[in-house]
C-alpha cells in the first residue's frame, strides 16, 4: 500500500512537472512572440522614418505666354524638350517671355538648365540633363496678328550659351492661323514664302534673301540657354490709325 502510494506520488509529481514545463514553454513562446512584435514595430517605425518624404523640390516658376506676349517656340533635336508658350512645357520653367507694348527691341529666351526641367526629365532633385540640337525655332507673338496686324518681327541676334551664331538668311514675319504672328528661325516644313510674308519695309517675295530657315542647326550642339533678340515695328502705325 505504501509502495502504491509512492508510485502514485511519483506519477503525480511527473504530471505536475510536465504541466509546469508545458506552462513554461507556453509562456516562453508568448514572451518570444511579444518580443518579435516589438522588434517588428521598431523596424517598421525606423523604416517609415527613413522613407519619410523629403521637402518638395524647389524649382523655378513656370511661365505661360499671355495674349500679346512674345516667346521663343522651340523643340530640341529629339522633339523631347520643348516650349510652345504653355506652362505645361518642359522649358516653361524660367522661360523668357516678354509683353509687346509697342515698337522697339525685345529679347525672348528659354532655360535648358532649369531645376524644374531637369527634375521633370530625370525625377531627381539634383539630376543631370542637357538639351541638344534643334528641330524647330521661331519667335511667336500670341494673338499678334489680331492685336497688331501690321507688326513686323525682325530677328537681330541669336545666342546659344551666350555665343552669337551666324544667320545665313533674313527672316520674314507671317501668320499661319490668322491669330499668332510668327518669325521663323528654323522651320523645315515651310517650302516657300507665304503670301503674307513681310518685314518692316513691306511684302517680301525674294526667297534668295528671305527664308524660314535662317540658321544652320549644326551650329547648335548641347545648350543650356538660347536667347533671341528682335525688333518689332508697325505697331505704333497701327495704333495711330
Amino acid at each position: 500500500m505504501a509502495f502504491k502510494r509512492m508510485i502514485a506520488l511519483a506519477v503525480c509529481s511527473v504530471t505536475v512537472c510536465s504541466l509546469l514545463g508545458a506552462c513554461s514553454i507556453s509562456e516562453s513562446k508568448t514572451a518570444e512572440s511579444e518580443t518579435e512584435a516589438v522588434i517588428k514595430t521598431e523596424i517598421s517605425t525606423e523604416s517609415a522614418s527613413v522613407n519619410k518624404p523629403t521637402e518638395p523640390v524647389k524649382v523655378e516658376d513656370t511661365v505661360a505666354a499671355k495674349s500679346g506676349d512674345a516667346y521663343l517656340a522651340i523643340a530640341d533635336g529629339s522633339w523631347y524638350v520643348q516650349y510652345w508658350g504653355t506652362d505645361a512645357d518642359l522649358l516653361s520653367y524660367d522661360a523668357g517671355v516678354v509683353p509687346i507694348e509697342g515698337d522697339g527691341d525685345y529679347t525672348v529666351s528659354v532655360n535648358g538648365a532649369s531645376k524644374g526641367m531637369i527634375y521633370d526629365v530625370t525625377g531627381i532633385a539634383d539630376g543631370e540633363y542637357i538639351p541638344s540640337g534643334c528641330s524647330f525655332m521661331a519667335v511667336i507673338v500670341k494673338d499678334g496678328a489680331l492685336l497688331h496686324p501690321n507688326m513686323s518681327i525682325d530677328i537681330t541676334g541669336i545666342r546659344v550659351n551666350g555665343v552669337e551664331i551666324e544667320r545665313n538668311a533674313r527672316n520674314y514675319t507671317a501668320s499661319d492661323d490668322g491669330a499668332e504672328m510668327k518669325a521663323n528661325i528654323f522651320n523645315e516644313w515651310v517650302k516657300e514664302l507665304p503670301e503674307d510674308a513681310h518685314d518692316a519695309n513691306g511684302t517680301v517675295t525674294d526667297s534668295s534673301v528671305y527664308s524660314p530657315r535662317i540658321i544652320d542647326t549644326a551650329d547648335i550642339g548641347e545648350w543650356t540657354k538660347i536667347e533671341v533678340d528682335f525688333t518689332v515695328s508697325g505697331i505704333n502705325d497701327s495704333q495711330e490709325e
